[in-house]
C-alpha cells in the first residue's frame, strides 16, 4: 500500500512578514499622520540645531576677527581692551575641571543609590527614596547656588585645610593663597550634588529594566546579591549608566547661575584647586553679558560657541561608545 506524505509550506520569514504588515500599516490614515509627524519633528530639531549652531559661528567669526590675541590660548578677558584681548584658556580649564570633579563625585554615588533602591531597599523605604531623588532633580539651579555659597562655602573650610595639610604634596591640593573656599573644587562638588539626582534616576529605571530571569538564574547558581548584581545587572546597565553620565556631564558643563553664584571668578589658570579662582564657560557669560557691548557680545557667543561644541562632541562620543558596546554584545551573543 503506497503511502503519500504532505510536507507543511514553510511559513515565510519573520522579515517577511513584518514587512507585508508594515506596508499595509503604511497605507492606513493614522500611520501616515503619525509617520509625517515624527519625521518632521525630527527635521525640525536637526533644522533648529543647524540655525543655533549658523547664528553662534557668524557671531563667533565677527568677534574673533578683531581679536588681537590667539583665542584658543589666551588667559586674559578684555574685548573692551585697545587692542581688544580675550581668550577661552582659562573659561576651557574651569569647565573640564570643575565638572572632572563632579562627574569623579556623582557617579559612583548614583550608582550606589540606584543600586540601594533597586535591589536592597525593602519597597517600603525604597519608594520614597526614589521620589526624594526624583524631587531633587527637580530643584532649580538658583537654589543650589544660594545653598552653596551660604552653607557650602563656609563648611568646606575645614575640609580644604585637611587637604592641605595631609594631601598638600599632590600639588593639586597644595593651597597656596588665603581666602574662602570659592574655588573649583568647591563647584566640582556642588555640581556633583547637582547631577547626582539626574543620574541616579535614570541609573535606577535601567537597573529596574533587568529580566527577571537573569537574577533568577544567577541565583540558583549558588550567586550572592552582590555577584548578582555584578554579573547580571552591571553588564545589563552599562550602556544605560553611560547615556545617564553623559546626561550629567551635559548639566554639569553648562550650569551657570549656580557657578555664578558660588565661584569667584579669576582669570588665572592654577593647579591648585583650593586656591579661589578661576572661571567657567555659562559662568563667564551670565556675569559678563548684561555689560558687554555689541563686540563683547560677540566675544561671548564667540565661547559659548565653543562651548556648544565640546557638548556635541561628549554626546557624540558617549553615542559611539553605546553603538560600540551594543555591536560588541551582539557579537558575543
Amino acid at each position: 500500500m503506497a503511502t503519500t506524505t504532505t510536507q507543511a509550506t514553510p511559513p515565510p520569514p519573520r522579515g517577511d512578514i513584518d514587512d507585508s504588515r508594515n506596508a499595509k500599516g503604511a497605507t492606513r490614515a493614522g500611520d501616515r499622520i503619525f509617520l509625517g509627524l515624527s519625521r518632521g519633528s525630527g527635521i525640525t530639531l536637526l533644522v533648529i540645531m543647524a540655525a543655533i549652531a549658523g547664528f553662534l559661528t557668524y557671531r563667533a567669526v565677527l568677534g574673533i576677527s578683531q581679536d588681537s590675541t590667539n583665542f584658543l590660548t589666551t588667559s586674559e578677558w578684555n574685548p573692551a581692551g585697545k587692542p581688544p584681548v580675550f581668550g577661552i584658556a582659562v573659561l576651557a580649564f574651569g569647565t573640564v575641571v570643575s565638572s572632572v570633579i563632579a562627574m569623579a563625585i556623582a557617579v559612583p554615588v548614583a550608582i550606589g543609590i540606584a543600586l540601594f533602591i533597586s535591589h536592597y531597599a525593602p519597597r517600603k523605604l525604597a519608594a520614597p527614596l526614589a521620589y526624594v531623588v526624583d524631587l531633587l532633580a527637580a530643584v532649580p539651579s538658583i537654589i543650589y547656588g544660594l545653598w552653596g555659597a551660604i552653607f557650602l562655602v563656609p563648611y568646606l573650610d575645614g575640609l580644604n585645610k585637611w587637604l592641605n595639610e595631609y594631601m598638600g604634596w599632590t600639588y593639586i591640593f597644595d593651597k597656596s593663597s588665603d581666602g574662602p573656599a570659592r574655588s573649583l573644587f568647591t563647584v566640582g562638588i556642588l555640581l556633583a550634588i547637582m547631577i547626582l539626582p539626574i543620574i541616579t534616576n535614570v541609573t535606577r529605571e535601567v537597573f529596574l529594566q533587568v529580566p527577571r530571569m537573569h537574577e533568577e538564574a544567577a541565583l540558583a547558581l549558588g550567586a550572592t546579591r552582590w555577584e548578582v548584581i555584578r554579573m547580571s545587572v552591571l553588564p545589563f546597565g552599562r550602556s544605560g549608566i553611560i547615556s545617564a553620565s553623559m546626561l550629567g556631564l551635559g548639566r554639569a558643563l553648562g550650569e551657570t547661575i549656580a557657578v555664578a553664584v558660588v565661584l569667584s571668578p579669576s582669570f588665572l589658570i592654577s593647579g591648585h584647586l583650593l586656591d579661589p579662582g578661576g572661571g567657567t564657560f555659562a559662568q563667564n557669560i551670565a556675569s559678563k553679558f548684561n555689560e558687554a557691548d555689541e563686540f563683547g557680545r560677540d566675544a561671548l557667543i564667540a565661547s559659548g560657541l565653543v562651548l556648544f561644541a565640546i557638548t556635541l562632541l561628549v554626546n557624540g562620543a558617549a553615542r559611539w561608545i553605546i553603538a560600540r558596546r551594543k555591536e560588541y554584545s551582539g557579537a558575543n551573543a
